[in-house]
């Protein structure tokens, strides 16, 4: 088995944000795996509450200024880059003054979701692919942590999929119990009409497009899913079952899943 590329895009990351089962996981399982002989590269959005001096986050220059069309209008695509020392590991952020500069993450100080959330999804994920393109790094294995992310396996098989950095990704979709509450706005589905992405691509997400449509979509489109907490969404992961997917149940914390996790990215 020869060394794999594995692209980690992540919703949250700690330290930059605080302990949860996504950012806890997603600081401890890439450096995991590439103590295991794997090359990593580990995305997460920059969201306006990390604190970029303390955390010694610096503008890539050569990575950002590009722009991103998304509903009819343009979007500045920063990237920044921090390293955590103690792990050998630089974490990607994708930063944007329209999306990420507010002070909280998925909602305000009344805990009221945001109404453009669909829309930073979208941002994120291509933001991450496009600067994939610009480092010229080709993953062997794409893993998803986080609702945020759901959306990734549908660009890479459809607007990305005669890209030579994608054509043979394979796309893992790390399930979490990380429901949102807001159902996506009613104009979503013109907003993911990117180039390559047609009608019959995202025939799954017409209607109301909440927690449990998103998630279903994501491990329809998904090579692999991986239960990555014991308790998650009851439908959904009835839902893998009937999908028929490569699926690794939930294996317990990084130190005890991470053996499986490695195998399981070799065996897709």
């Amino acid at each position: 088995m020869g060394t794999k590329k594995i692209l980690y895009i992540a919703q949250e990351i700690t330290p930059y944000l605080p302990d949860s089962p996504i950012a806890t996981n997603c600081r401890y399982l890439p450096q995991a795996i590439q103590e295991k002989g794997q090359e990593i590269r580990t995305f997460m959005p920059k969201f306006g509450n990390i604190n970029e001096r303390r955390n010694q986050l610096h503008e890539v220059i050569r990575l950002s200024g590009m722009n991103l069309i998304i509903d009819d209008t343009d979007h500045p695509l920063i990237i920044k880059v921090a390293s955590i020392q103690a792990a050998r590991m630089q974490i990607y952020f994708i930063d944007n003054d329209d999306y990420f500069k507010r002070k909280q993450t998925i909602a305000d100080d009344n805990n009221e979701e945001f109404t453009d959330n669909d829309e930073r999804s979208i941002f994120y994920i291509r933001g991450v692919l496009e600067t994939i393109k610009k480092l010229r790094w080709i993953p062997d294995i794409i893993d998803c942590h986080g609702w945020m992310t759901a959306l990734t396996s549908l660009y890479i098989k459809t607007a990305y999929a005669d890209d030579p950095c994608f054509k043979n990704s394979k796309v893992v979709y790390s399930l979490y119990n990380d429901d949102f509450k807001r159902p996506f706005s009613d104009t979503f589905i013109n907003k993911l009409k990117f180039d390559g992405i047609e009608d019959k691509d995202i025939a799954d997400l017409t209607g109301v497009v909440d927690f449990e449509t998103l998630s279903n979509f994501a491990v329809k489109h998904a090579d692999g899913v991986i239960q990555s907490e014991e308790t998650i969404n009851k439908n959904v992961l009835d839902n893998v079952t009937k999908a028929g997917k490569n699926f690794l149940p939930y294996q317990g914390n990084v130190d005890s899943s991470v053996e499986a996790i490695n195998n399981f990215y070799e065996n897709l």
